[in-house]
């Protein structure tokens, strides 16, 4: 047996992209619920106001609010025995600033927690997912303000004493690392007051989202001590978006470059995390790029304090990276990259590199030797409902198969890999896109692009095929 006996087979969500119910019992707006419906070559937008006859997709995603006793019961069915999903921060605070918590949301999830372990699912929580609540946006730019650290603190507080004994696994802040990027600015640390427009074009402000990203590194290092201290049972873990680089040439240049790109894109976040310091080739970056961290007398001290006790991270795709102008270029998760003429692309144009999965699983294991898990990995794709109602998706089942295989390599290898969550265990709405049509579950979901659709649930056949997968502990592909 490759995979171990108590290895974490389930599936991956987001509260903000599937739950619905964005302003029922007590809920207030997150950035998501200020996003409209877009599609890949049509960005959706991020609005002040919500805008009278436009979609906002996050307001009802597939009404997970009311269906999930029904969705986690077909989780179970497939033989789920983790459910990664996150909590609203907007359902505890509803403008994150609240003295005391909404009653209501906190039975919400007591409902959802205690129905995973009805089932014998055990919840893994990310704590804040690309859901900060918009008040916070309004008044303090985000995380740019320290404001923030105490507010998210004050929140963990009230999650870890609710829930401490029905949730153990902890993951600080979905895919921290893409508070760096451009399309950061909407996503994770909220840098976006009085803006109006596009999500990829928010305005480019490099020195506020170092800022705010140092302020979530260290809001993440003191949730971590402090769980470690009061809770001592509990698993704390990152996230970190990965995204796997090859040089396109054995050029020096492009092999510098590369390196460079895997410092600040993928080791940056989790050296802080893992190893609780600033690594120094981020010194050179930042004043090159004139970023300037402020930090405050014990900030350092409690990055060494807070570090995590396993990593976790997506992986869909690889890229390429080099120094020359002229290459094509393709797209990816958040970021792209020079197209790979080895690889075939996804229906987004995404690159598929199962075996880059083996290579990133091993790297990562290799720098910092404590346990991994992958939280997200799947395909994309537009999926075709039959006059039968099944929906034959053979191109999921090869997409993961294969990734599937290459986590069995890197077992081999000698990498620590306790768990496996595919994105989109059940069709829900796109974070990048804000679109339905882009679907990754094994559960397809009568919810479409313009808003309409029953909400009925439907297995498609990769469902039956995850289940033999997790039966056999990976053995059957």
């Amino acid at each position: 047996m490759i995979f171990s006996k108590d290895f974490m087979w389930g599936g991956a969500v987001a509260a903000n992209q599937l739950e619905g119910a964005w302003d029922i019992d007590g809920k207030g707006a997150s950035v998501p619920d200020m996003c409209t419906n877009g599609t890949h070559t049509n960005p959706k937008r991020v609005t002040t106001k919500i805008e009278e006859d436009t979609l906002y997709p996050s307001h009802e995603a597939i009404d997970f609010y009311h269906h999930y006793e029904e969705d986690i019961a077909l989780f179970a069915e497939m033989g789920f025995k983790v459910f990664r999903t996150s909590i609203n921060w907007t359902r505890i605070f509803p403008t994150g600033m609240e003295e005391k918590p909404n009653e209501k949301g906190l039975k919400f999830y007591d409902g959802v927690f205690e129905c995973c372990k009805k089932h014998g699912i055990e919840p893994l929580v990310t704590i804040s997912h690309y859901e900060l609540p918009y008040a916070l946006v309004e008044k303090y730019n985000g995380w740019e303000s320290r404001e923030l650290i105490d507010l998210y603190m004050k929140y963990c507080k009230v999650l870890f004493e609710r829930y401490k004994d029905t949730v153990t696994y902890w993951l600080t802040f979905n895919e921290i690392n893409v508070g760096q990027m451009l399309l950061g600015a909407v996503m994770s640390v909220g840098t976006i007051k009085d803006y109006t427009g596009s999500v990829q074009t928010s305005p480019d402000k490099p020195q506020e989202r170092f800022q705010a990203l140092h302020h979530q590194l260290v809001a993440s290092a003191r949730a971590i001590k402090y769980a470690h201290e009061k809770y001592p049972n509990f698993k704390m873990g990152n996230m970190i978006c990965f995204w796997t680089y090859y040089p396109y040439t054995c050029n020096p240049d492009d092999m510098l470059k590369t390196q460079q790109s895997m410092q600040m894109s993928n080791w940056f976040c989790s050296d802080i995390q893992v190893r609780g310091a600033y690594p120094s080739y981020a010194e050179r970056y930042f004043e090159e790029n004139n970023i300037q961290i402020k930090m405050e007398p014990g900030d350092e001290q409690e990055l060494k304090e807070g570090i995590i006790d396993f990593y976790t991270f997506s992986y869909y795709m690889s890229n390429c990276v080099s120094v020359d102008p002229s290459l094509e270029n393709t797209s990816g998760n958040i970021v792209g990259g020079v197209k790979n003429p080895y690889l075939e692309s996804s229906d987004w144009g995404w690159q598929i590199d199962p075996k880059g999965l083996r290579w990133t699983l091993n790297e990562i294991y290799d720098r910092y030797q404590i346990p991994l898990m992958v939280v997200e990995n799947g395909l994309g794709a537009k999926d075709v409902l039959d006059e039968d109602g099944s929906i034959h998706d053979s191109y999921r089942i090869d997409y993961l198969r294969k990734h599937i295989e290459q986590m069995a390599e890197a077992v081999k290898d000698g990498v620590d890999l306790m768990g496996y969550t595919p994105w989109g265990c059940i069709d829900l709405v796109s974070a990048s896109t804000g679109e339905m049509a882009k679907r990754y579950g094994f559960i397809y979901v009568e919810k479409y692009d313009d808003g309409t659709g029953s909400l009925a649930r439907r297995k498609k056949d990769s469902f039956n095929w995850y289940k033999r997968v997790i039966t056999s502990n990976g053995e059957e592909l």
